[in-house]
This record gives structure tokens, C-alpha cells and sequence, in this order.
């Protein structure tokens, strides 16, 4: 070091640092969207988007929901709960689902445009431009019209398994679900609700979705979103069979029943239910501290797959919550969501497993413990670094304490839990403590005659 004589100055890092807190319900939605109507080349691309406008940009839109999933997503998402931002994945690739056919046109004396209808992809080398609603419309140069190469969306032949995706062996290109993995080395913001609108009810893809939310990135977890098939399920009695038996019973699932209606749109209650998740978050500083129950949905009726009404009571929504189903319920007040159990339920009675609220605020804390001390990795292991985690944790956690967004919570470094092996290996832990209150699922009012009050007759007359 070099002779110094005089006054100098140098810095330490600070010992409290500011918690980086992760996000409470980002959806990321796997599905199906017109791109040819968009970005063509979107396909198995992870796109981040704030507006209702960017995503019909990028994807299309069209009100064929049954075959372009997302579609039902972008509008319940944006124009009904008016909420940002979402991931979305679309799977449909014009240039794999397509059909094609030779076609023949008169030419109209008075125009020559050709209404092609909808789901046209490419018509030869003519230019398609697209319609208000989706139509395809050309300019034919002829009076007689023959399209060689009509090539047409088909949307109907994407498969299951490439929801499902993967990695490819070959390209190492990521597909479907497992684009959830992206992300967060993408955007920088954890996965908060994964949906695969009308795919969740198949149990393949609920289990895939059920396994991303336990492990994003080998680091991040989540919530998932799905539904139960309200064509197989046609009655509230037989969810709580179907559900059993194909497995939508883990403490990260959240399972819907049955679909719901506005104005004749019919939307999977998963659908909406995120939406509604995402805007009581946004009204509760985005801490997921709050349950979804009993907050207004935008709907009108309950309808099963064929659009049928479905009415439930009181009796028998409550019979769904206690198998762990979330439903939608018009008792006092409008239609709300209705129930605060996770699909885990009730097999397993563990608060932070089995109240959606408690689960989603164990996945959050945790995850903002990784994101703020993530800083923290591979620094000196010594006792100021031990200090800093617990003091900065644990000043987080009494401001959320003093929210009331927990009841208590703290961080302790023990030493029963770190081994002198595990401290030799670079290894720490700290145990943290936290209790999110749960919902006030039951408020009971106990009535009593007293006759005691009878006395005020006596006094009328004194």
C-alpha cells in the first residue's frame, strides 16, 4: 500500500439492504392465438405485454375462443379487469397447422375484392388483409379468380403435447409449458399464475402446470390455475369424484367449476378467476395477502360446456369449497368468486397448504428472499453477512407485519440448523417464521332471548 499522510475517506456496504420484492400473480398464459392476424413468427416465444392493443398486435384476436385459447385470456384480461401485465405463449404455428385447398371466385363487375372468410392464413402470392371481424380480404387483378394455394388456419390440430412442450434434444429449443422457465431470464419477473385456459381440464396438462409452479428455474414457485371439465362434470356432485381421480389435488392448485358467462361470452372460470386474483392484488399493494373470495367476477350466469345455465345455491357452493373447488356464486352482492381453498384440500389440512392466500404468501416471501439476497451469493461467509440477512428480513417482515399483511413474522440464524460440516461447505440457513392470516371463511352471530329485557314494560308505567 502507499505512504498516505492526511485525511482520507473509504466505504463499507450498507448492513441493511432494500428487499427486492418478487411478484405476486404475474400470469403467464399458455395457449393458441391467430398470429397470422399478428406476428406470424410468434410461435413458442414468451412476449410480455401491458395493453390490450400490444397483444392483438402481436397475436391476432378473434372471437373463436374454442380454438384460439388466448384470445379469451387477452380479452378478459384487458377489457374486463383492465389488468397488467401478462406473459403470454402461443403454441398455433401457420406454418405446421394449416390446411390447404384450390378454390375458384367470381369477381363481383363492381369490386374486385373477395371476402375470403376467416381463418385464411395465405391465399398464393396475393396480398390478405383482415377485417374488423377477422375476414381475410383480397384483390383479385382478374374477373375469374382461382386460388391454387389457399391455406387456411388449423388451429384444431394443435396437440396436447405441444401445450405440454419440452426441450428439443436436437436445438435445445424450449416449447409450451416449459417456457415458463424463460421468464424470469427473459423479464426479470417471477411467474406468478400459470393458465392454460380449456387445456387445464386436461389432466396431462394440469400435471405439467402443477410441476412448474413447484419448480420455476429450479428456484421460484408459483400458483396454477385450472379447470375442471364442466362437460364431463355436468353436475356439482360429480366434481369432487372427477377431481379425486385424476389428481387436481395439489397445495400450488387452484381448481375452478364450472365455466361462466357475460353477455353470451362464455369464459373458463380459471379465466377470470386470474384476472379477479390479479386486481385484488393490485388493490392490496400487490401482496397476495388477500383471498379472491367473495370478490365480484364480471359475469352473469354459471353455464356448462354447451352454454347451459347452471344454478347454484348457497348448499351446494359450499360443497364444492369443501372439496376444494373454487365457484362462482350470486348470494348477496352480485356474482362473486366464492371459496379460499386450494385444490390440495381437504386431504390436506395444513394452513399454508390448504388457504390460497396463506399458500400464495409462502411462495411470495420465499421468493423474495431469493431475489433480495440473491446480491449476497458467494460473498465472505462471516457474521456481518449474517447479520445483514437477518436485519434486512426481518425489518421487511415488520412492515408487512404492520400492514397486517401478516400477523407476525421474523428470520432467525440457528445453530441447530447449521452444522459446522454445512458451514465448511459454504452452506447457510436461516429459518424463517411467518403467519399469514387466513380468510374469515365462517363469521357466526350467536342469538339469545333475555328476558331480563322484559323489565322496560314494567318501567313504562313508573
Amino acid at each position: 500500500m502507499a505512504f498516505r499522510h492526511g485525511v482520507y475517506k473509504s466505504e463499507v456496504p450498507t448492513s441493511i439492504i432494500a428487499p427486492s420484492q418478487g411478484e405476486s400473480g404475474l400470469p403467464v398464459i399458455i395457449g393458441t392465438a391467430p398470429v397470422f392476424m399478428g406476428d406470424p413468427a410468434c410461435v413458442n416465444k414468451p412476449v410480455l405485454v401491458y395493453t390490450y392493443e400490444e397483444a392483438v398486435k402481436t397475436f391476432g384476436y378473434s372471437d373463436d375462443w374454442d380454438n384460439y385459447t388466448l384470445c379469451e385470456f387477452i380479452y378478459s384480461q384487458f377489457a374486463l379487469f383492465g389488468e397488467s401485465p401478462c406473459v403470454l405463449v402461443n403454441v398455433f404455428d401457420p406454418a405446421k397447422h394449416f390446411t390447404d385447398e384450390t378454390v375458384s371466385y367470381a369477381v363481383p363487375d363492381n369490386d374486385n375484392s373477395i371476402n375470403l372468410g376467416p381463418g385464411v392464413i395465405s391465399a398464393d402470392s396475393l396480398e390478405v388483409l383482415y377485417d374488423d371481424d377477422g375476414n381475410a380480404i383480397v384483390h383479385s387483378p382478374t374477373s375469374q379468380l382461382t386460388i391454387q394455394h389457399l391455406r387456411k388456419a388449423a388451429p384444431n390440430k394443435v396437440t396436447q403435447a405441444e401445450i405440454i412442450g419440452g426441450v428439443s434434444a436436437s436445438t435445445g429449443a424450449y416449447t409450451g409449458l416449459e417456457l415458463v422457465n424463460q421468464v424470469f431470464p427473459k423479464f426479470g419477473l417471477i411467474p406468478g399464475l400459470i393458465g392454460c385456459p380449456k387445456w387445464s381440464e386436461k389432466p396431462g396438462v394440469a400435471a405439467i402446470m402443477r410441476a412448474k409452479s413447484d419448480n420455476i428455474n429450479g428456484t421460484f414457485t408459483c400458483s396454477a390455475v385450472v379447470d375442471i371439465p364442466s362437460d364431463e362434470c355436468a353436475t356439482y356432485s360429480s366434481v369432487s369424484e372427477w377431481k379425486n381421480l385424476h389428481n387436481y389435488t395439489a397445495e400450488r392448485m387452484i381448481a375452478c367449476w364450472p365455466k361462466v358467462a357475460l353477455d353470451g361470452k362464455i369464459f373458463h372460470l380459471s379465466t377470470q378467476l386470474i384476472g379477479l386474483m390479479n386486481k385484488t392484488d393490485r388493490e392490496h399493494s400487490d401482496v397476495p395477502y388477500k383471498s379472491p373470495g367473495n370478490e365480484l367476477l364480471q359475469m352473469d350466469s354459471c353455464v356448462n360446456a354447451a352454454g347451459e345455465e347452471i344454478f347454484l345455491g348457497l348448499d351446494s357452493a359450499n360443497y364444492l369449497n369443501s372439496q376444494g373447488v373454487i365457484t362462482a356464486l350470486n348470494w348477496v352482492g352480485g356474482w362473486r368468486a366464492w371459496g379460499n381453498r386450494t385444490a390440495a384440500y381437504p386431504a390436506n389440512t395444513d394452513p399454508k397448504d390448504c388457504f390460497i392466500p396463506v399458500r400464495r404468501m409462502f411462495d411470495f416471501i420465499g421468493n423474495t428472499f431469493i431475489t433480495t439476497f440473491w446480491q449476497k451469493t458467494d460473498e465472505p461467509m462471516s457474521p456481518r453477512l449474517v447479520r445483514t440477512i437477518v436485519s434486512t428480513f426481518n425489518m421487511y417482515m415488520n412492515s408487512l407485519v404492520a400492514r397486517e399483511m401478516l400477523l407476525g413474522g421474523r428470520i432467525e440464524f440457528r445453530e441447530d440448523e447449521n452444522a459446522i460440516t454445512d458451514l465448511m461447505n459454504g452452506i447457510l440457513k436461516f429459518h424463517v417464521f411467518i403467519t399469514p392470516p387466513v380468510p374469515a371463511e365462517v363469521i357466526e352471530g350467536i342469538l339469545e332471548y333475555d328476558p331480563a329485557y322484559l323489565s322496560v314494560l314494567y318501567e313504562a308505567v313508573n
